[in-house]
C-alpha cells in the first residue's frame, strides 16, 4: 500500500509499504478513505522530536471495515467509522474512568498510545491506504453509511473534541467571555466549542490574518498580538475585568510579538494576565518533556518561567493534557448529524495522498492559506 514515510527533518515521502495485517483477535483493518494532517504532526516533521526515519504518520483517521478478528463483535466489514488519535484499551483503570488519553494497556511504560506518533506506541499511522484499529470494538465509532459529512467527520478524530476538551478543562459555561490563544484548527475548535457551550463572547488571538478572519466568520472577536498587547486588548473588552475563561491552544512553540523567537511560556503567562480572578484556564497546546530546539537550556528540559505566584494569587484553576476523545466523540458526531455543529469550516485543502510532501511543506510554512488539510488515499 501507499503511505506517508517520514524520512528525516522536513521530508516526507509517499511510499510503497506493508500492508496491515490482523494481528490479534481485536483487531480490525480499515480502508482509510480520509485521513488528515495535524499541527502535532509537525513537531515530528520539523525534527522536534526522538521520531525516527521510517515512521508512518497519521493520527486523524476515518474509513470502512475491511476486515475483522475473530473477537470483533460490535462492527462489521463495510462499516463507515472513524478512530479517536488516542489507542485505548478499554478496561484497563484510567479507560474505565474516562480517561482513554491516558491507557495503561496500549503502551508499556507510558500512559496512552497514538497512531503514527513518537513514543506513543508501536502504531503505524493512517496517512496511507490502510490502517491496523487494536481493540477495534472500543476504538471504532460508527458513522452513517454513505459519503456524507466525511470533512466534518474526520474531524472527530482529534481537533474536534480537543477544542470541545479546552472548553471542559475551563468549564465554559453560557453566559461567558471566553479568550482563545491560537487561531490554528485547534484553537479555531475551542472558540467555536465555546459557543456551542454558550459563550457569550470569545476572543481568538493570533497574528496570521487568514485565520483572525475565520475566527471573525464564527462569531469571534480577531486579537491581533502583532498590532496591540494582546492581553491590553481584551482588558479593554471586558472594563479591565479580563475574560471568565481561558484556552491555550498554542503550547510550547509560541512566538514572541514580532514573529520571530520562541517563548514557550508566553501563552500560559498572558492566560494568567487575560482571565479573571477566580477564572479558569485549559491548556489543551503540547507542551513536551524535552525539546531540543528550545531557546534555552530550561526549556530544552521542558521547565518554563510560568507565573505561578500570580497564578497562585489570583485563585485561577489550570487544567492541562491532551483529550480523551472517547469522552466527547459520540455526542460532537450526533451534533453533526443532527446539523447543529460543521466543524469542517477549518478545512483549507483537500488532496489527493501524493500531494502529501508538498502539502506538509505548505502547511509548515503557513503559506497558501494551508490552515488544515485533508488527504483522500
Amino acid at each position: 500500500m501507499k503511505a506517508i514515510v517520514y524520512k528525516g527533518p522536513s521530508q516526507v515521502a509517499v511510499e510503497e509499504v506493508e500492508d496491515p495485517r490482523i494481528e490479534g483477535a481485536n483487531d480490525a483493518i480499515v480502508k482509510v478513505t480520509t485521513t488528515a494532517i495535524c499541527g502535532s504532526d509537525l513537531h515530528m516533521y520539523e525534527g522536534r522530536t526522538a521520531a525516527e526515519p521510517g515512521i508512518i504518520f497519521g493520527h486523524e483517521n476515518l474509513g470502512t471495515i475491511e476486515e475483522v478478528g475473530a473477537g470483533v463483535t460490535a462492527i462489521k466489514p463495510g462499516d463507515r467509522v472513524v478512530m479517536p488519535f488516542n489507542v485505548a484499551c478499554g478496561f484497563c483503570k484510567n479507560c474505565v474512568d474516562g480517561y482513554t488519553g491516558y491507557c495503561l494497556t496500549v503502551n508499556p511504560g507510558f500512559a496512552g498510545g497514538a497512531y503514527g506518533y513518537v513514543a506513543m506506541g508501536p502504531y503505524r499511522g493512517g496517512q496511507a491506504e490502510y490502517l491496523r484499529v487494536p481493540y477495534a470494538d472500543f476504538n471504532c465509532l460508527k458513522l452513517p453509511p454513505g459519503t456524507e459529512h466525511e470533512a466534518d467527520f474526520v474531524l472527530l478524530t482529534d481537533i474536534f473534541p480537543t477544542g470541545y476538551h479546552g472548553c471542559e478543562l475551563a468549564n465554559v459555561s453560557p453566559g461567558e467571555t471566553v479568550a482563545v490563544y491560537g487561531a490554528g484548527p485547534v484553537g479555531l475548535m475551542s472558540a467555536y466549542s465555546a459557543f456551542l457551550r454558550g459563550a457569550s463572547t470569545v476572543f481568538v488571538v493570533d497574528r496570521v490574518p487568514e485565520r483572525l478572519q475565520k475566527a471573525k466568520e464564527i462569531g469571534a472577536i480577531p486579537i491581533n498580538f502583532e498590532e496591540a498587547d494582546a492581553v491590553e486588548q481584551i482588558l479593554a473588552y471586558t472594563n479591565g475585568e479580563g475574560a471568565d475563561k481561558g484556552i491555550d491552544a498554542v503550547g510550547y512553540q509560541a512566538k514572541a510579538a514580532d514573529g520571530g523567537h520562541e517563548q514557550p511560556a508566553a501563552v500560559l503567562n498572558s492566560l494568567i494576565r487575560s482571565v479573571r480572578a477566580t477564572g479558569q484556564i485549559g491548556a489543551t497546546g503540547l507542551y513536551v518533556p524535552a525539546d531540543p530546539g528550545a531557546p534555552d537550556e530550561a526549556a530544552k528540559q521542558g521547565m518554563l518561567l510560568v507565573a505561578v505566584g500570580r497564578l497562585f494569587e489570583k485563585g485561577l484553576r489550570l487544567g492541562t493534557g491532551q483529550t480523551n476523545v472517547k469522552r466527547y466523540n459520540r455526542h460532537l458526531r450526533d451534533l453533526i448529524i443532527a446539523g447543529r455543529a460543521e466543524p469542517s469550516f477549518v478545512v483549507s485543502h483537500e488532496l489527493p495522498l501524493d500531494q502529501a510532501p508538498a502539502a506538509y511543506e505548505k502547511f509548515d510554512k503557513r503559506v497558501e492559506g494551508y490552515t488544515k488539510v485533508l488527504l483522500h488515499p
